[in-house]
């Protein structure tokens, strides 16, 4: 029997006139049938106003890499509150989070915390301008590093708007920009190593900010050798080389993609899975470019910027993570279901590609090639994943409508198994 999302939607629509959508980030609008309301979750569900429960793959959209309301996260996150909520100082549990997140981090001899991927992506460019005395920051096409105006552009371009892949076009990502915001930002095609050579080499390039793995817009490996070319482009080139891993950073390895993959960045922003579910970020890298904060006073600040209880979710966090065991258990529950879904979709004779990491991959319909740039994920068939999706979730399992898939530590074998269930039986309906 399909489950109801009727309470949901009508709770979305009172609330509209208090909260516009109904919702408080555009990101969470337009969720086919309805977006949710969730009362309560727990481990790998979420439970919603209709009473459903549901197997959960937003997980926060990536960060509960612990699952829901784990009790080592909880109650660390208890105790804080028992000791006070915010003092406006320093805390010896902000300095123990910042010990771990140096130990597990290549890049990080030092750390800086903030409450989003958003703010700390902005200190990250400021840092490299002021460090290259530079003005340009260098983006790549169908990467997102924030809402804010100077960086929301090319995030998702429609194929008319791409432009010339040897000088994409700058696509504003929202109405209301700034219309001169993008004057100092320049978009490159990423996983192409030639045009990023002639880009860099003209030489005003402060910082170069990209996905070490693409994940906001599918799940995409970087090409052999393309990190590494990256790597030796900026040496030569004096550039910054910026990875923000707010989606792959504590996700894909305990010390992020840079980890995995074995490329170390001058700077890197975190957020996400650092703090299993509260509002942490950071910013991370080298010892000279981070102690510019002090030693040439760029600007970092932020009243909620450590705050205790984060802090206090950090630490329990990454000490549980810290040594590999929990991303080993979850890439073996992960490469079950992709696999699965591999198989399900050649049963059916459904066009389809499934890629990424075991701990975040992608879905997409309408293509069997492999993906490896923004360009070629627009060829999926997004209408047709939608209606998959609709089809999972009345079934019981709630997934991304773009195509991720997030696990953690408490999506067991059980819960795979009931997930490929659910595929096989939407894919049909959906398909039908």
């Amino acid at each position: 029997m399909s489950l109801s999302f009727t309470r949901s939607a009508e709770r979305v629509v009172a609330a509209s006139t208090l909260v516009p959508g109904g919702v408080s980030s555009n990101f969470r609008l337009g969720v086919s049938p309805t977006p949710l309301v969730v009362t309560h979750a727990e481990g790998p569900y979420v439970f919603d106003a209709d009473g459903n429960r549901l197997i959960d793959y937003y997980l926060g959209m990536g960060p509960m890499i612990l699952g829901h309301n784990p009790p080592e996260v909880v109650g660390a996150v208890k105790a804080q509150i028992d000791k006070g909520l915010l003092f406006a100082a320093q805390t010896e549990v902000e300095y123990e989070a910042a010990r771990l997140v140096c130990e597990l981090v290549p890049c990080a001899d030092r750390v800086r915390f903030n409450c989003s991927g958003s703010e700390a992506v902005q200190a990250a460019l400021r840092l490299a301008r002021a460090a290259t005395g530079r003005p340009t920051i260098l983006k790549c096409e169908g990467h997102y590093h924030g809402w804010f105006d100077n960086v929301v552009w090319s995030v998702a371009p429609t194929p008319g708007e791409f432009g010339d892949a040897d000088q994409p076009a700058h696509i504003g990502g929202t109405a209301g920009l700034d219309p001169f915001a993008d004057r100092a930002l320049d978009v490159v095609v990423w996983n192409d190593l030639d045009r990023l050579r002639r880009r860099l080499r003209r030489g005003d390039v402060a910082g170069l900010i990209m996905e070490p793995a693409m994940c906001n817009t599918s799940a995409i490996a970087p090409e052999p050798g393309y990190l590494e070319g990256v790597r030796a482009l900026c040496d030569e080139t004096g550039t910054v080389l910026i990875f923000d891993e707010v989606i792959t950073g504590f996700r894909v390895a305990p010390g992020g993609a840079q980890a995995l993959l074995g490329v170390t960045p001058d700077l890197a922003v975190f957020g996400k899975a650092i703090a299993n579910g509260l509002p942490v970020a950071a910013i991370a890298g080298r010892a000279a470019l981070m102690d510019m904060t002090v030693t040439r006073k760029v600007m970092h600040g932020g009243t909620y910027n450590a705050h205790p209880l984060g802090m206090a979710a950090t630490v329990a966090t990454l000490s549980t993570i810290a040594d590999g065991r929990i991303h080993a258990e979850i890439a073996r529950c992960g490469r079950r279901l992709m696999e699965g879904f591999g198989t399900v979709l050649r049963d059916r004779q459904v066009a389809g590609r499934v890629q990424g990491f075991p701990q975040i991959f992608h879905v997409a319909l309408g293509r069997r090639e492999p993906i490896r740039n923004y360009r070629d994920a627009t060829a999926a068939d997004k209408a047709a994943y939608v209606r998959l999706t609709t089809a999972m979730l009345s079934h019981g399992v709630r997934a991304l409508e773009r195509g991720p898939w997030f696990l953690s530590s408490v999506h067991d074998d059980a819960v795979i198994d009931r997930t490929l269930e659910v595929f096989d039986a939407a894919l049909a309906e959906s398909a039908g």
